[in-house]
C-alpha cells in the first residue's frame, strides 16, 4: 500500500452543539457540546482511520488550543507530525437549530504567518514527504502565507517523488488552476467552485466533464474531480470521463462529506484500486457522511453498505473497474 500524508495548515478544534431555536436576544441554552479535531487534512485522516486505513497527518499547531487538538488526534489514533505554528490554533463552532434542522457554522480565522515561518514549515515538510506517497493538501491556508508559497509546496511534493492530491477553495484554488508553476496530480472541487472558475453554470454532467478536462489541458492537474452534490461526482482525465452516483440517503449534516470522499477515494487508490472503484468508495463515504450528525464523518459500516449503490456511468472514454 502506498503511504498517505495529509497536510493541515489551518486546523481547528471543532465544537458542535444544538439548540431548540437560533434567535437573537435571549440566552440560548445549548445541548452538551461535542469536540472534534478539525481541518481538511485532519478530517481526511480521520476518515481513512475509520475505514481501516492509516495515514500520517502533518499539522501546524500552536498554543493551548493546539495542545488540545494534539490530544484529540491521539485519542483517535491519528499519527500526527506537528509543526509549531504562530499564535493560537483556531476554534470553530457549529450550532444546529433542532426546530428547522438548519446548521449554523461559525469559522474563525487562523493565526497570521510570516514568510520566515512559512519557509521553515516547508523545510520541515520536505523531511516527511516520502517517494511514492499520496500527499493530500486539504482545507484553507492560514492568513499571511506569502506569494509563491503554494508553488513551493507543490514543488516540495514533486521533488520528493510524491503525488499531490489538492482539495482547496478560494484564492488557493484559483492560483492552482491559473498559475503554471502550481500543479497537482489530482484536483478536487465542488460544483459551486467549478462554476465560479468557469464563469458560467455547468448544468449537465457532460459540461462538468468538459470543464474538468479543460483544467487538465491547461496543466492544473492530471486528474480532476468535481462534486455535483446530490447528483454525485464527475471524474475526468485527459481523454476520458465518468460519473459516479451518490447514494439515496437521509441528510442530517453535510459537514465532512467532501473530506470523507477524499479519504475513501485516496485510500482506495493507495490500496491499488482502479479509478472507477476508488470513485465508488469516495461517493459512498460522502453519502455516509451526510447521514451523521454535526462534525461526525462517515462510518465504515455505512460506506461498505452503500458502495454498490454508487453506480458508475461513463460519460466518454472507458475506465477499468
Amino acid at each position: 500500500m502506498r503511504d498517505i500524508l495529509t497536510i493541515t495548515l489551518n486546523p481547528a478544534v471543532d465544537l458542535s452543539t444544538a439548540v431548540d431555536v437560533v434567535t437573537a436576544g435571549p440566552k440560548l441554552r445549548c445541548a452538551r457540546p461535542r469536540t472534534d479535531p478539525g481541518g481538511g487534512g485532519i478530517n481526511v485522516s480521520r476518515a481513512i482511520r475509520e475505514l481501516g486505513g492509516n495515514s500520517r497527518t502533518f499539522v501546524a499547531l500552536a498554543g493551548h488550543t493546539g495542545d488540545k487538538l494534539a490530544e484529540l488526534l491521539a485519542m483517535e489514533g491519528i499519527f500526527c507530525l506537528s509543526f509549531k505554528g504562530p499564535g493560537e490554533t483556531r476554534q470553530s463552532l457549529a450550532v444546529t437549530d433542532t426546530t428547522t434542522n438548519e446548521q449554523f457554522r461559525f469559522v474563525m480565522p487562523g493565526p497570521e504567518w510570516s514568510q520566515p515561518q512559512a519557509e521553515a514549515l516547508l523545510e520541515t515538510l520536505s523531511e516527511h514527504v516520502q517517494e511514492g506517497s499520496l500527499v493530500i493538501l486539504s482545507g484553507s491556508l492560514p492568513p499571511g502565507m506569502p506569494n509563491g508559497f503554494l508553488a513551493k509546496l507543490c514543488d516540495t511534493v514533486h521533488t520528493n517523488g510524491a503525488d499531490l492530491v489538492a482539495d482547496l477553495s478560494g484564492d488557493p484554488l484559483t492560483r492552482l488552476v491559473t498559475d503554471k508553476t502550481v500543479r497537482a496530480h489530482i484536483l478536487r472541487m465542488d460544483q459551486h467552485e467549478a462554476e465560479t472558475l468557469n464563469g458560467a453554470p455547468l448544468p449537465s454532467r457532460a459540461e462538468t466533464a468538459d470543464f474538468a478536462q479543460s483544467l487538465i489541458h491547461k496543466g492544473a492537474a492530471t486528474l480532476v474531480i468535481v462534486a455535483r452534490g446530490a447528483d454525485g461526482s464527475v471524474l475526468a482525465t485527459s481523454d476520458t470521463a465518468l460519473h459516479v452516483a451518490a447514494a439515496d440517503v437521509p441528510v442530517k449534516s453535510k459537514v465532512g462529506a467532501g473530506d470523507s470522499f477524499v479519504g475513501a477515494f485516496t485510500l482506495a487508490l493507495a490500496q491499488g484500486s482502479p479509478l472507477a472503484n476508488a470513485m465508488q468508495r469516495g461517493a459512498a463515504a460522502a453519502s455516509a457522511a451526510v447521514m451523521t450528525e454535526a462534525t461526525e464523518l462517515c462510518r465504515r459500516e455505512d460506506v461498505d453498505r452503500l458502495t454498490s449503490d454508487c453506480k458508475i456511468t461513463p460519460i466518454y472514454g472507458c475506465f477499468d473497474e
